[in-house]
């Protein structure tokens, strides 16, 4: 009997429509990806509109690249939860024999938990214009929005990943990522630097949300990035390549 080799594309597709029919079943992780970031939008925009004057900026204007980050670190919780349930329910040893590429597993989680945070940016950013949101970017401002936005969705997976190989429940996996969700209210997200406290500022300037907010916001109303971008596409990119290599390592260590 011939033995039949595993075949990375096709099983990384296999587990990616595995992960996604199992999102489509879940009424919680529907209500993540689409209903919540809509309320978020809304109570941002509409309730807290004139609570900081940003001159020539509308609040909502100025919003909208945290209203995204927080929404996606929230909704990537569930990504986390599914990665460990697959861990710690017998999932994994039913894989282990048999012929599939193994890394395929972690490459199904990441694009299906990608792929839903793209769905979230898409129902955010729709419900920004309803409250006022009015963008000046131009076409190829957009395109390099939707690559930085992809690249740190991208790493917001790959932390979420992580979180769920090392966690040893699915509550401790949820738990894992909630620092990542209170990042972007400790940025340039919902206020300016500039008005936070000393000890505050220092940290919102130096963590990895603030640039990319700033340089998300600065191309959406085309206004000067300076140095955000370079600044913001080596966090991403960084981000993608330690997390997920720490992953491997571990789905690896848990499977031998």
């Amino acid at each position: 009997m011939i033995k039949q080799k595993p075949n990375f594309l096709y099983d990384s597709k296999v587990m990616f429509k595995r992960c996604m029919r199992i999102a489509l079943k879940n009424p919680e992780a529907l209500v993540q990806a689409t209903i919540t970031p809509i309320f978020l939008m809304l109570m941002f925009g509409a309730v807290f509109e004139n609570i900081v004057d940003l001159g020539a900026y509308s609040y909502v204007d100025f919003i909208v690249p945290g209203i995204i980050l927080q929404a996606v670190t929230q909704a990537t919780q569930y990504t986390a939860i599914n990665v460990n349930n697959d861990m710690t329910k017998g999932i994994i040893d039913r894989y282990r024999s048999m012929p599939i590429a193994q890394s395929a597993v972690l490459f199904g989680h990441t694009a299906a938990s990608v792929v839903r945070n793209v769905m979230t940016t898409a129902v955010i950013i729709g419900t920004a214009f309803i409250v006022g949101f009015r963008p000046s970017a131009g076409f190829v401002d957009w395109l390099v929005i939707a690559c930085i936005l992809l690249l740190i969705v991208t790493a917001i997976s790959c932390i979420a990943l992580l979180c769920g190989l090392l966690s040893k429940t699915p509550e401790g996996a949820g738990g894992y990522m909630f620092p990542l969700f209170i990042l972007p209210f400790i940025s340039s997200g919902f206020a300016p630097t500039e008005t936070m406290h000393a000890a505050i500022r220092w940290f919102a300037q130096n963590q990895p949300m603030t640039p990319i907010i700033n340089n998300l916001r600065s191309l959406m109303l085309n206004s000067m990035a300076g140095n955000d971008l370079w600044v913001a596409l080596t966090w991403s990119v960084g981000i993608i390549f330690a997390a997920f290599f720490a992953a491997l390592q571990v789905y690896k260590r848990k499977l031998s």
